[in-house]
């Protein structure tokens, strides 16, 4: 049978059993994936480059695999998008940025080397903040494709860095995508576009292949309609990677650590009135045991800021020398990378040292519990200098009708626990309803232009 605007929108197990079920092939979703790719993606602003060829012939060889009795595992024939600062061989890759603009690598990241191996099948390069952020940024000028929206609210932005790939996983143009977060990249866009976003341990995936922007920090994970997707993608491409020294080999670890029964859970007193937060914690009453609890008293965001800062200044050295950095879209970005040459070594040195101490007592902090749960966004600081894995979960909507968010931290190598406290507390809650988003008439509109390919 073919494939409905419905389908478009099944998480990635449910994309998995209608495959395997011959409801369709993999050419077949992959075609309808790219013509809303093609249709809805400049509404959004949220796709760079359509990867057409290569899709139908990835696909092509799903259905060739899958027909003979191959399967690769549960991301076999199941189209997907990725932030564009992940290289893939013969595209360009062009970090969101108009000086980069035509820039292609002769080879493939190390975690597209794994999808292939998976027979996930490559769709688009995604939309996003130009260089992640790195520079600065503001709300109407972040990228030479746009400012990239929500598609609950067309006035609302997707959020940052990862906007593409929030818009278009969550509008139904792709099975999942991958971005990438560094302080808030994968969380804020998954927040405001109701998906479940997870930010892996530091160096659980292989960044070989992927832009860099902060050296310590940066992280490259999942963003889909489901945890179990989540969990899905994680075990596919994690895992440590020769080519990339930040590299771990803790699989067995990662793989080894389970929930407690019940659930551990802290919560810290945020004094704010959030009632799908208070909602949220409810169901989790249903299965976990809650307990609040205080942080240690650290500099966490100014420690976290001037990392990244001093880092990025050292990767983007040569384009802030040359003068080149004054073609990025955002005036803020053409002036924001001058202030890094002003980091001195000894400071940057410094916030080294507390950051260990961030990460030892953060790890004392949380070692008694599961988790820590909390609205989207919240710890955010104290989690990237750390390291620590996390995931985030749809929880409702606000007054506007973007979606709120639900945090689950973790000590490090909790990324597959995490994934299952969230997939439990998703399993007692209705979620979020994407196909709700056909019903709105800026997505039936067929005059939408299309995306480059």
């Amino acid at each position: 049978m073919p494939v409905t605007d419905e389908d478009l929108f099944d998480t990635v197990p449910e994309l998995g059993e209608k495959l395997r079920a011959g409801e369709f092939t993999s050419r077949e979703l992959t075609e309808a994936y790219l013509d809303r790719l093609e249709r809805i993606g400049p509404k959004l602003n949220a796709v760079v480059t359509t990867t057409e060829d290569r899709a139908l012939e990835y696909a092509d060889r799903a259905d060739a695999e899958l027909a003979n009795g191959v399967d690769r595992g549960p991301l076999h024939g199941i189209p997907y998008g990725l932030k564009d600062l992940v290289a893939v061989d013969g595209y360009e890759t062009t970090w969101g940025a108009a000086p980069y603009r035509d820039q292609e690598f002769d080879y493939n990241a190390e975690i597209v080397e794994r999808f292939d191996e998976a027979g996930a099948v490559l769709v688009a390069k995604l939309a996003m903040v130009e260089l992640a952020g790195g520079m600065g940024y503001s709300p109407d000028a972040m990228s030479f494709t746009g400012t990239a929206y929500t598609p609950w609210n067309l006035d609302v932005w997707s959020g940052g860095s990862s906007s593409g790939p929030g818009a278009a996983t969550a509008a139904g143009l792709v099975g999942f995508s991958v971005g990438s977060e560094t302080w808030g990249s994968i969380f804020s866009p998954s927040g405001n576009c109701g998906l479940s976003g997870l930010r892996p341990t530091y160096g659980a995936i292989s960044r070989y292949g992927a832009m860099a922007l902060s050296y310590t920090m940066d992280k490259l994970g999942p963003m889909c309609r489901s945890a179990e997707g989540c969990e899905m993608v994680f075990d596919a491409i994690a895992g440590p990677d020769p080519k990339d020294h930040t590299s771990l080999d803790r699989m067995d670890t990662i793989r080894s650590l389970e929930p407690s029964d019940p659930v551990q859970l802290a919560t810290l007193d945020l004094e704010a009135d959030d009632a799908n937060f208070q909602d949220s914690l409810d169901t989790l009453e249903e299965f976990a045991e809650i307990e609040e609890i205080e942080l240690p008293d650290l500099p966490y965001n100014e420690t976290a800021a001037l990392n990244l800062f001093a880092e990025a200044g050292s990767v983007f050295d040569d384009l802030i020398e040359s003068g080149d950095v004054q073609d990025l879209t955002s005036p803020e970005g053409s002036i924001g990378g001058y202030a890094y040459d002003t980091i001195l070594a000894k400071d940057y040195i410094t916030a080294n040292r507390i950051r260990r101490k961030i990460q030892v007592q953060l790890d004392e902090a949380m070692a008694p519990y599961d988790a820590v749960v909390l609205p989207n966004r919240a710890l955010g600081g104290a989690a990237n200098i750390a390291g620590l894995p996390g995931i985030s979960i749809p929880n409702g909507f606000d007054d506007d009708g973007v979606p709120t968010a639900l945090i689950f931290t973790g000590r490090a190598f909790a990324d597959l626990k995490l994934a299952e406290i969230a997939k439990e507390y998703q399993s007692r809650t209705e979620g979020l309803d994407y196909t709700e988003l056909l019903e709105m008439p800026v997505y039936q509109d067929e005059d939408a232009g299309a995306a480059s390919s």
